[in-house]
């Protein structure tokens, strides 16, 4: 692949992104055991559309990135939820972290993580995902550390089947993701990732407050879909 994106390959932003992987999915569109987890922030536009084309449940996974104390875009591992750590050891031997640095970042995210579920679930229950088709969805994979976190927590809930959505990732982390969970979505796979923003005319940050609106929308079309008569949720 050329070394700058095409016209054909980049995508306009995570809105775009995410209607992109609808075509993808319809197979598991209005179907109530179907739930669709977004990783906040970036994550959660994209599977908005996804959620609201497919007519299925949205909520969250929140993970948490590790970054390389000198290098913080770079991943060293990520959290989640129920104690969930995923380590790059291969980042970890680069960088000779030592103890104490690997523990300021583990403590500073970890309270991130907290005040996410708050600000964005507040006081709305924990989903439940035993015997659930579950679609992890981000907007995009670089060494898929957090979506390993990812589908670790899931994974503890039982879910019938795990399904990793993104709109674009390396060749590499995507085949390293087929074997931890039933089917991978990926349609754009560059040669030469570079980062996940280069792939997109618009990767402006995804703020709390556009989360905590699409969530809320989303949230209010589940209800009203419930109320009208959509099967619950078994």
């Amino acid at each position: 692949m050329n070394q700058s994106p095409s016209l054909q390959t980049v995508l306009k932003d995570r809105c775009a992104a995410g209607q992109g992987l609808v075509e993808h999915l319809l197979k598991y569109a209005q179907r109530p055991e179907v739930i669709i987890l977004a990783l906040p922030r970036g994550g959660v536009p994209v599977a908005y559309e996804v959620a609201t084309a497919l007519k299925v449940d949205l909520d969250l996974m929140l993970v948490r990135k590790l970054g390389v104390p000198s290098r913080p875009e770079f991943a060293m591992g990520a959290i989640a939820g129920g104690g969930i750590r995923i380590l790059n050891d291969d980042a970890l031997r680069a960088h000779s972290i030592d103890q104490a640095s690997f523990d300021a970042v583990v403590a500073r995210e970890t309270q991130e993580l907290s005040r996410r579920e708050q600000a964005y679930r507040g006081t709305r229950p924990p989903v439940q995902l035993k015997d659930r088709v579950v679609i992890l969805v981000d907007d995009g994979l670089a060494t898929g550390a957090s979506m390993m976190a990812a589908i670790h927590a899931v994974r503890m809930q039982a879910p019938s089947r795990i399904v990793v959505a993104v709109p674009v990732g390396p060749l590499e982390t995507v085949e390293a993701l087929r074997s931890e969970v039933n089917e991978v979505i990926c349609p754009l796979m560059p040669d030469w990732m570079v980062s996940i923003g280069y792939w997109y005319e618009d990767f402006s940050q995804t703020s709390d407050e556009v989360v905590v609106d699409l969530l809320a929308r989303a949230w209010q079309r589940e209800a009203h879909d419930h109320h009208s008569g959509r099967s619950p949720v078994p």
